[in-house]
């Protein structure tokens, strides 16, 4: 017995189109990620972004970092 009206989609053709979907995915979120990085004025882009917090301190610790 066939199932002529179910069609069922095989391993391969599945990873392929989701690698598909993921190429799409990443090549529209290309275009934000730069609009994002215009919109920076020079003074925040020289900022100093790195604190050195309480869990930070503590990772150190616990990993036995040089101080």
């Amino acid at each position: 017995m066939k199932h002529e009206g179910k069609t069922t989609v095989g391993r391969r053709e599945f990873l392929r189109v989701l690698g598909a979907g993921a190429g799409a995915a990443a090549a529209s979120a290309a275009p934000l990620a730069s609009q994002a990085v215009a919109a920076e004025s020079e003074q925040e882009k020289k900022k100093s972004r790195y604190q050195e917090t309480e869990h930070v301190k503590t990772y150190y610790r616990v990993n036995r970092y040089p101080s």
